[in-house]
């Protein structure tokens, strides 16, 4: 006797992923038949929106397009205006930059791990990965004023220089995170339950990750290495020792493993910046940003955010404001068209075990 089929809706929820986003599952008993993404409208249009702002009013709103990850988009926006207008970035700003991604990954990786944790139902996990997130979050306050949104790359440089005592409060910071990690692996990664819930699920196949466009640690789960910090270097990555980890399982699993080792990865890159960063200028200033008109031109350019490659393209046709913008980010491929195709077969129980592997922002979705 063939089961009957229904259809149930799954979400909002934030410990599955990180916005406001449901799936409507077709189901035979507990396991899916189908499912279709439904993302929440919570923030939309901003290409159109930042096509009617200025080029400097533009940057608060790419923040709203990842809310715990905002800096690769400041980023992505500042180095495309900049490579439009061939504005040089002073050697100091760029440190600066790379240092403020990899606190904001090493954030992202935190809340993942609780939402990894949290769906399966260890909430001890969240507690203490969103509470030291917390430390991180007090550097950007001190740094930039914000806690969570953050304004503070911008086309020339960064916002304002390094607060006194700035780089030996984030080394003790990162050195408190650092002695977190064997709690960590104890509480989650050497967990027998975790392993036996996340190995064998969530399978995407190597041979399908990049006819399927999957980026970042999903990609580098499926045994494919792959980071454009390693393979076109952007702001002083290119002076940087670090390793691209990589797993072969394609499962939820491979892709925690991944990320663990990219949470030391990041740590040992802060590190370096603060070791190496010169003395010098932070801001190579714009003019007027009321009057500022960026010539004519178009560039494309890309970024490792903590959930993949991120690009942005922008056209400036020589007015104060952009003439196009448009983001390609991960969310789309991730949770879409490859979150609709491999929740086939699974679990109802692993349905956000499996979309917070995939580490999808709903408002870039509907950007």
């Amino acid at each position: 006797m063939r089961e009957k089929e229904t259809t149930i809706y799954l979400g909002p929820q934030h410990p599955g992923i990180t916005g406001n986003m449901m799936v409507k599952l077709k189901v035979a008993g507990d396991t899916i038949v189908k499912a279709e993404t439904h993302v929440g409208y919570l923030h939309r249009a901003f290409e159109k929106l930042m096509e009617q702002r200025t080029w400097t009013q533009s940057f608060p709103i790419v923040c709203r397009i990842c809310v715990p990850e905002p800096d690769p988009n400041e980023e992505n926006l500042a180095r495309a205006i900049e490579e439009i207008e061939g504005r040089e970035v002073p050697e100091r700003a760029k440190y600066i930059r790379v240092m403020v991604l990899e606190l904001a990954r090493l954030a992202t990786y935190g809340l993942w791990m609780g939402g990894q944790s949290g769906s399966m139902g260890l909430y001890t996990m969240p507690q203490w990965t969103i509470g030291d997130r917390d430390y991180i979050l007090d550097l950007f306050e001190e740094l930039t004023g914000g806690r969570v949104y953050h304004m503070y790359i911008w086309a020339g440089g960064v916002r304002r220089d390094l607060p006194e005592g700035f780089t030996d409060r984030v080394l003790k910071t990162l050195d408190y995170l650092e002695n977190r990690l064997p709690d960590y692996d104890n509480l989650l990664f050497n967990n027998a339950l975790f392993q036996k819930r996340a190995q064998g699920v969530g399978i995407i196949p190597k041979d399908k990750a990049i006819e399927w466009g999957v980026v970042g640690p999903p990609l580098r789960g499926s045994g494919i290495k792959h980071d454009v910090r390693i393979d076109e270097p952007y702001e002083v990555y290119d002076k940087l020792n670090f390793i691209v980890p990589t797993s072969d399982g394609c499962d939820v699993w491979s892709r925690a493993l991944v990320r663990r080792q990219e949470y030391e990865q990041s740590i040992s890159i802060i590190r370096q910046v603060i070791e190496k960063m010169p003395k010098g200028d932070y801001y190579n200033k714009i003019p007027n940003p009321l009057t500022w008109q960026v010539p004519p031109g178009e560039a494309y350019v890309k970024t490792e955010s903590a959930r993949g490659e991120f690009g942005y393209y922008v056209v400036s046709d020589g007015s104060i404001k952009p003439r196009r913008v448009h983001v390609r980010g991960p969310a789309y491929v991730h949770g879409v068209s490859l979150l609709e195709k491999i929740l086939v077969g699974a679990n109802i129980a692993d349905v956000s075990f499996i979309m917070n592997s995939l580490g999808t922002c709903p408002p870039e979705i509907e950007r």
